[in-house]
């Protein structure tokens, strides 16, 4: 005797769901694997959009009774949790409350991006006191006193990189060293800012895309001579960036050995802007020193990137 029809359709349903959860299963295991090979770490990237993907599977199966499918879902679900937690919730040191915050505020522009009104008007709304900026076009730099009105400590790095121009800004309501970077295949721009908490050595970086986009490498070498400049600091550092990395893959775990800072929280997700927060991927990132602890972290304003700002409030760590 042949499988009822009804029975052949929900056991074909249910290999398709089980299916269909392979690929956040896949996600999960690259990210727990801590693997650096290039294959591995692309797919570490998408822990986050994987969770919700393995969840609305597993709510697909529940509705449908598929018990076999939602069970598999479930796993991958836990899987994909544990895997973007320390993205999430990162094990850092906790803020003193008796000690002064100091708000950094960090966004890629996107050098094809000219809308001045939007960048200043998320800039103003974060109220930072610090403000970190890559992909500044050539049109944005020529309205800088716009855009950076209430910040009148600037440094301007202008790479030569594209026909639009593209700058690597610190600026500060409070007075700033600009230093020297070293490093040939290095995107990044250094300043001492003086804040309620002391100086704090600035850093502003932009990495290069990942493998397949650029040369598997590239993004290694540029975290190792990044590395260097901020080892070379004399007080606490911050390094706020588009590192094209979330901080659970290869490059965000390179990040934080060999420089010994701390990944800010990366929930809700900066890129890409036009996805839901939840589920984006928390490519803009705030590293900070140990002697540093964050108090908030949030999404600033739309600036008319692809990406979001992220604001960042922090403080003295507890001993």
């Amino acid at each position: 005797m042949g499988i009822p029809a009804d029975n052949l359709g929900r056991l074909l349903l249910n290999l398709l769901l089980i299916g269909l959860t392979g690929a956040p299963l896949a996600v999960a295991a690259a990210a727990l694997s801590g693997l650096g090979h290039r294959w591995v770490d692309i797919l570490a990237q998408f822990p986050a959009p994987a969770l919700w993907a393995a969840l609305a599977l597993m709510i697909g199966a529940l509705v449908l009774r598929l018990w076999p499918a939602a069970t598999v879902a479930a796993i991958a679900s836990l899987a994909c949790l544990i895997a973007v937690w320390p993205q999430w919730r990162p094990d850092a040191p906790r803020p003193d409350p008796a000690a002064p915050a100091v708000t950094l505020y960090f966004a890629n522009l996107y050098m094809g991006n000219e809308d001045a009104t939007s960048v200043a008007r998320s800039i103003t709304a974060s109220q930072a006191d610090v403000v970190v900026l890559v992909e500044m076009s050539d049109a944005l730099a020529d309205q800088a006193d716009q855009v950076l009105a209430d910040y009148p400590h600037r440094l301007l790095d202008r790479r030569a990189r594209g026909p639009r121009g593209d700058r690597i800004v610190v600026a500060s309501r409070t007075p700033l060293t600009p230093h020297r970077v070293t490093g040939s295949e290095l995107i990044a721009a250094t300043a001492t800012v003086q804040t309620a908490l002391g100086p704090i050595d600035v850093f502003g970086a932009h990495l290069t895309r990942p493998w397949p986009y650029q040369f598997q490498w590239a993004q290694i070498i540029q975290t190792m001579q990044l590395t260097d400049n901020v080892r070379r600091a004399a007080h606490p550092a911050v390094v706020a960036g588009d590192f094209n990395s979330v901080s659970s893959a290869r490059i965000g775990r390179q990040v934080q050995a060999d420089m010994g800072l701390v990944a800010a929280p990366g929930w809700p997700g900066t890129w890409p802007a036009r996805a839901p927060a939840p589920i984006g991927l928390t490519i803009d990132q705030v590293y900070h020193d140990r002697r540093l602890a964050v108090v908030d972290r949030r999404l600033g304003l739309p600036t008319g990137s692809d990406h979001r700002p992220v604001i960042v409030r922090l403080s003295r760590a507890l001993p």
